[in-house]
């Protein structure tokens, strides 16, 4: 089995070395509330090459939807600029290099779901075939069902489907499974793996950060229309949490062991509760040893911080 790590690692070297598919420097966007303005995206920075697969993450209003409605050209920038594989966002998306799938709207409640993909296949010069796509996006079962009658999740595998019909290099996902159950869920995202194997960029926002967690190569995280975070999802989980360390003393030594741990360089949090430690560390190794060698603990086990952790962190060190 493939190591995901070494995967990972490997995906950012050759990512590294592509071109550009998206660029935007200085990229700011304001819109009018009442007597004033609110800056949705704040002089925003940030290049996505082609192949990657980018996961953009970040609270309510942190700017994720504003920043992808403008690299799809649905709203101009107040200020900075934007490039999509050179272009300007709507040549590119008038070229069939990019499609998306929203949370909402682009249906008509009155066509069936083979009639609204057959309608759209006809917009394209050159579009996949409406069977393939169906296929893909897991529709065919439901290719005679209207599309007022298809749940939420049902209509948004239909938008995938519509998304595939271009065959785009860059694919644009804003909370793509909403809606769906697990199930679904699981399906959509086999798909993408298969089409972004093929080369194809992946940007995409979502709230489930286990998906970001298992299928982004970078995660971008966003707080008041800026880049608060960028790197590996390796990466983003130890700069914002570390690694956790848990490890048994007897509950007569707790007290002890305590108070060692929490002199170490790099230690950000200590949980004790009968002879157990949880251990925040930023060198767990280090901790490791100190906990065995020294300390006398047993039971040693090291894990990476979660996804969740490191959202929290870096959200709440924003914000503060």
């Amino acid at each position: 089995m493939e190591n995901p790590v070494r995967a990972e690692a490997a995906a950012t070297r050759t990512a590294a070395s592509a071109p550009l598919a998206v660029s935007l420097r200085g990229v700011v966007k304001e819109f009018r509330t009442g007597g004033g303005t609110f800056r949705a995206v704040d002089r925003l920075d940030l290049d996505i090459r082609q192949g990657e697969i980018v996961a953009l993450l970040g609270p309510n209003g942190a700017g994720k939807t504003t920043t992808l409605d403008i690299v799809l050209g649905l709203t101009t920038p107040t200020d900075g600029d934007i490039s999509v594989f050179g272009e300007a966002p709507r040549r590119a998306v008038a070229a069939g290099r990019v499609s998306a799938v929203l949370q909402s709207g682009g249906l008509l409640r009155d066509l069936t779901v083979r009639e609204t993909v057959t309608l759209i296949a006809s917009t394209f010069p050159n579009a996949l075939s409406v069977d393939e796509v169906m296929e893909r996006a897991g529709v065919t079962a439901i290719e005679a069902r209207r599309v007022s009658k298809c749940s939420g999740g049902e209509q948004q595998r239909l938008r995938f489907a519509l998304s595939l019909l271009p065959d785009p290099d860059l694919l644009i996902l804003d909370e793509p499974t909403a809606g769906m159950d697990v199930s679904a869920r699981r399906s959509f995202w086999d798909t993408m793996r298969e089409d972004a194997r093929s080369g194809r960029t992946v940007i995409f926002a979502t709230h489930y950060l286990e998906e970001a967690d298992v299928f982004a190569q970078r995660i971008v995280m966003m707080a008041d229309g800026r880049v608060a975070a960028d790197g590996t999802t390796a990466e983003i989980r130890a700069t914002a949490t570390g690694r956790r360390v848990q490890a048994y003393v007897a509950p007569e030594r707790q007290a002890e062991a305590v108070a060692a741990v929490e002199a170490m360089i790099g230690v950000s949090e200590v949980i004790a509760d009968a002879g157990r430690l949880d251990i925040r560390a930023a060198d767990s190794d280090a901790v490791a040893r100190a906990l065995l060698t020294e300390i006398g603990a047993h039971d040693l086990e090291i894990a990476a911080g979660s996804m969740d952790d490191a959202f929290r962190m870096i959200t709440e060190r924003n914000a503060s």
